[in-house]
């Protein structure tokens, strides 16, 4: 007897749900693949140009200066530019930042951008370093000096910038005890080369100078400024007068040699130190220039900062002195020197006994 099968029937109605599930879920996958593809493609891609971008500069006449406040988050940038109308969609900013992988390495300050940059140009932009200017501070200058020259470059108010000098206070270990006098920080903003933010501000300029300062006057220069018997501020005045006085390198400690004999009263000198720098401050503050050649009349000013009048150090530095005359002052040479007078060519001539000087100051000195 032959053997009957049985045909099981399926409900079409279910086989058009499984056939519907596989087509989502095939439909899902090629999605997915072709997503990762494309994603992947433009990352390569990406990688690829980003390394061909070299350098992007906008001159500040042709561009929108953006201001990228410290600690600020990719969201917060995104939203300046959208609020700016630089860029039309933030969101997209905010997802191709993370997905590029500059998250994080944005930096604060000034940058010169444009809405004609694209989105990867515009974070190239944004991770460079912020448009600045270069300030030369020569070593030697003074408060005025420094203050004119911040304000030729746009970079302070002259008001503004004697205020904080004035009134601010930071935290440096050597300004602990620091009077307040006239021009406070002169000598401390340490002469170099900067560059500044457009946007850095006068407090943050000064604090830039004073960072350097710090960094030059290392620790050991504490310890020897105490064995010395000065303050750290006596050095720094001495240091300012150095600094004025002496031109070539070899002649610093020297000078120092002979300014410390002078405070000391050695071999019965006067305890003047009779420095015509000191009276070129003096002239400059209440001019305006400094005079090319002094006359005896001018030692006679009546002013504390006169070092032909008034014995030991004035009452502050006169000038913002370089490493060189900071390491003169801790350092003087040992030497019998109690005077010395400028020659015309940048050298001195130094003399042990007044009878020496004079004949010296006829052939080279005041009139």
């Amino acid at each position: 007897m032959a053997e009957i099968k049985t045909v099981k029937k399926v409900n079409p109605e279910k086989r058009r749900k499984r056939n519907f599930r596989l087509a989502v879920f095939m439909t899902f996958l090629l999605l997915t693949i072709v997503s990762s593809f494309i994603s992947y493609t433009y990352v390569v891609n990406h990688e690829s140009e980003r390394g061909k971008i070299v350098n992007i500069e906008i001159k500040p006449e042709d561009g929108i200066a953006v201001e990228i406040p410290f600690g600020s988050t990719t969201s917060d940038i995104a939203d300046i530019l959208g609020e700016k109308d630089i860029i039309s969609h933030p969101f997209v900013f905010k997802m191709m930042s993370k997905i590029n992988g500059y998250d994080g390495l944005y930096k604060s300050g000034t940058h010169i951008v444009s809405e004609k940059l694209s989105y990867d140009e515009m974070m190239i932009v944004l991770t460079g370093n912020p448009v600045s200017k270069k300030v030369t501070i020569p070593e030697g200058y003074g408060l005025k000096q420094i203050t004119s020259l911040l304000v030729s470059k746009g970079l302070v108010g002259e008001d503004k910038f004697q205020s904080v000098i004035m009134n601010e206070k930071y935290d440096f270990k050597f300004l602990e005890g620091l009077s307040k006098r006239e021009n406070r920080l002169e000598g401390y903003l340490f002469p170099d080369t900067y560059e500044f933010d457009l946007k850095a501000g006068e407090k943050e300029i000064v604090r830039r100078m004073l960072l350097r300062f710090d960094d030059v006057f290392r620790p050991d220069f504490y310890e020897k400024a105490k064995n010395l018997g000065l303050t750290v501020d006596e050095v720094i005045i001495l240091a300012s007068i150095i600094e004025r006085e002496a031109k070539y390198e070899e002649e610093r400690r020297l000078i120092s040699g002979v300014f410390y004999n002078r405070l000391k009263g050695k071999h019965r000198a006067p305890k003047k130190l009779e420095s015509c720098a000191t009276i070129q401050y003096i002239l400059y503050n209440r001019d305006g220039k400094i005079k090319e050649k002094l006359l005896d009349e001018d030692t006679k000013i009546d002013n504390r900062y006169n070092t032909y009048l008034h014995e030991g150090l004035p009452p502050g530095p006169i000038c913002n002195p370089g490493r060189e005359s900071i390491e003169a002052a801790l350092n003087p040479e040992d030497t019998d020197y109690l005077y010395f007078v400028a020659k015309g060519d940048g050298f001195h001539e130094f003399s042990r006994t007044l009878a020496e000087h004079k004949s010296a100051v006829k052939r080279y000195g005041l009139k």
